[in-house]
């Protein structure tokens, strides 16, 4: 399995700090953001990993982080030259994907869980990863049935659990087609979620709960949180 982190992205959620650098480059306690990422990509097993960045940001992560041969895998890396969607990262990453399947995280996504297990069993199809939250209006939220999921709905104001979707995602070599297929949404971008509901039109669309913490750093409060968790002062 080959892996992703998508780093792209105009932060604005995040202004100023990133008039001079990438989000995914801003502090998280002791360490860049990006390597909490990456590192769940590392010890979950995967050794060839592509990080899509900004372009006028590319030079700095080419700097910070080099072929990999600090981390023992080997870095490729991409432009995503505007933000198209996330599912942009499967045609953007083609050529490095291959016929291999694929796990994508967020560059701003940090996890406390070790999914090495998780993604040994990957057979096919796509595995979300979702969390029990307080808010799940803020995010994907999916809809249970026993052990299933049978529904998937974006940001919704009555939401059907509290299950959030997080961003680490597991696809079989389909989501380039997939991803290709996919039309923009009223916000002029394809959506993470209408790949989500292809995989489950099909079938092929499984779950697994996170049980650590999980923290999306794309906000001033998320990221002052990340830093105090990481910090050991909550």
């Amino acid at each position: 399995m080959k892996g992703i982190v998508l780093s792209g992205g105009k932060a604005t959620r995040l202004y100023p700090l990133t008039l001079i650098t990438s989000k995914q480059l801003l502090p998280v306690y002791d360490k860049p953001m990006i390597f909490y990422p990456l590192e769940t990509l590392i010890k979950a097993g995967i050794k060839d990993i592509l990080i899509i960045v900004a372009p006028e940001f590319s030079g700095h992560f080419v700097r910070l982080l080099g072929d990999g041969s600090q981390f023992g895998v080997n870095l490729s890396y991409a432009i995503q030259p505007e933000p198209k969607g996330l599912p942009e990262a499967f045609k953007i990453g083609e050529w490095f994907i291959g016929n291999d399947d694929v796990a994508l995280i967020l560059g701003d996504n940090i996890f406390q869980d070790d999914f090495c297990q998780e993604i040994k069993d990957f057979v096919g199809g796509e595995t979300i990863f979702v969390k029990e939250v307080d808010d799940p209006q803020r995010y994907g939220v999916i809809e249970l049935e026993g052990d299933k999921v049978i529904s998937i709905e974006e940001k919704p104001t009555q939401p059907k659990s509290n299950y959030a979707i997080t961003g680490l995602y597991l696809f079989d070599n389909q989501v380039i087609k997939y991803a290709k297929e996919l039309k923009p949404s009223d916000r002029g971008e394809t959506e993470i979620v209408d790949l989500h509901k292809k995989y489950l039109s099909e079938g092929q669309l499984n779950y697994k709960i996170v049980k650590g913490f999980w923290e999306d750093a794309g906000k001033f409060e998320s990221l002052l949180r990340v830093n105090m968790l990481m910090g050991g002062k909550l």
